[in-house]
């Protein structure tokens, strides 16, 4: 009897090790198959005549990859017309300006629409009026036009804590404004020479891209934020509406109605499509994990905390 307890223990370990390179095998073939139809399938739609979309969405930086990703979008034969779907906060005005002006080289050679979800405020917006066309939801958030730079004060708490700082310099104006003194104001003229400088640049590009006058851009341009309708009515934006709307405005540019609208995604830094970015999204939503492999500080928008530099930046 020992001899048969001991053989059934056996054989319910053997059952459960089984079970378990079962599960594991059934989870690789889950990866392989997601990772192949990606791969595989995921770029297939693009060698046909299709219309472009691509997201610009959170916080504008220089985003090497998504400059990229516009320029092969401009040089692809089969995209016929381009959707920018943008929903930004704003950022950095270098991030802005380098992604409007891959916009205007893409613009020269493809009508190109922007369609505005919730959001298209101040680097956001300046990219939306690199567009030929803007289409916003009724209640979509449009404007805050403008420049500005924060620096923190610690001074107070130094005060209170008993910390100095000692330093070499060679001018007054070096490696100023700093978190560690109050701002004197040949700093503060400094910095506002340079904001006014970007400010009167952005400015420039409204009026421009819109049918604005400059004083009316001016009367505008005071980091105001409007509602869709509003928008339309002071002529930020050229329709109400979304996706269907920019595709019929598409295609009174000669583009296609019935072409399949495909989003370019942005490409996975990893070099193995099994350890990919969209693959571990993929699965993960498989398994019940939202969200697997997402940017926490992006999502909560805590990311526009660190930015540098001068940026333009709708806070709310």
């Amino acid at each position: 009897m020992a001899t048969t307890a001991d053989d059934l223990i056996d054989r319910r370990r053997l059952r459960r090790k089984l079970t378990f390179w079962r599960v594991a095998a059934l989870a690789v073939a889950a990866v392989a198959i997601v990772g192949t139809a990606l791969v595989f399938y995921g770029d297939a739609g693009k060698s046909v005549d299709h219309i472009a979309k691509v997201k610009i969405e959170g916080t504008i930086l220089e985003d090497e990859e998504l400059l990229k990703r516009l320029d092969d979008i401009r040089k692809s034969s089969t995209v016929k017309g381009v959707i920018l779907s943008i929903d930004s906060p704003g950022g950095t005005t270098a991030g802005g300006e380098a992604i409007f002006d891959a916009v205007r080289a893409l613009a020269a050679e493809k009508p190109v629409v922007a369609q505005v979800g919730t959001l298209a405020a101040s680097a956001g917006y300046m990219i939306a009026s690199a567009t030929d066309h803007i289409v916003a939801r009724k209640s979509s958030i449009v404007g805050s036009i403008g420049v500005l730079a924060q620096f923190p004060n610690f001074s107070g708490l130094m005060d209170k804590i008993g910390i100095t700082l000692d330093e070499v310099k060679s001018s007054p104006l070096k490696a100023e404004p700093s978190p560690f003194n109050p701002t004197t104001e040949d700093e503060r003229a400094m910095i506002r020479s340079m904001i006014l400088d970007s400010y009167d640049w952005f400015v420039g590009i409204v009026t421009d891209r819109r049918p604005l006058t400059r004083p009316e851009v001016l009367a505008l341009a005071d980091g105001s934020v409007f509602t869709g309708r509003q928008a339309l009515d002071k002529k930020l934006i050229d329709g109400l509406g979304g996706e269907k709307e920019a595709v019929a405005w598409l295609s009174g540019k000669g583009v296609s109605g019935r072409l399949e609208v495909i989003e370019w995604k942005p490409e996975d830094d990893d070099s193995s499509w099994l350890f990919s970015r969209s693959v571990a999204n993929a699965v993960g939503e498989m398994i019940g994990l939202p969200g697997a492999g997402g940017d926490v500080l992006r999502e909560t928008g805590a990311d526009r905390l660190f930015l540098d530099g001068l940026v333009s930046v709708w806070h709310p």
